[in-house]
């Protein structure tokens, strides 16, 4: 799977608050789950970590693990 990488814009504002990216410390996420499609742009880790809340987007993502279970993921 190949993808481009560019620089965003610089007026390029959060997918989740809306704030220029550039003023912050900005993130790129990529679903290439899905062909590596277009880019989202986050203004830091905490809108992030909200858009990834609020979606629910962890829910059957993992493997299940016990300490009592011999086999690991």
């Amino acid at each position: 799977m190949s993808t481009t990488v560019a620089t965003p814009d610089p007026g390029e504002a959060c997918v989740y608050c809306g704030s220029r990216i550039f003023d912050h410390d900005p993130i790129c996420v990529r679903d290439c789950d899905d062909d590596c499609g277009s880019p989202a742009y986050f203004c830091n880790y905490a809108c992030l970590s909200a858009h990834i809340d609020d979606g629910d987007l962890t829910t059957g993502d993992a493997c299940a693990w016990s300490p009592d279970d011999g086999d690991r993921c």
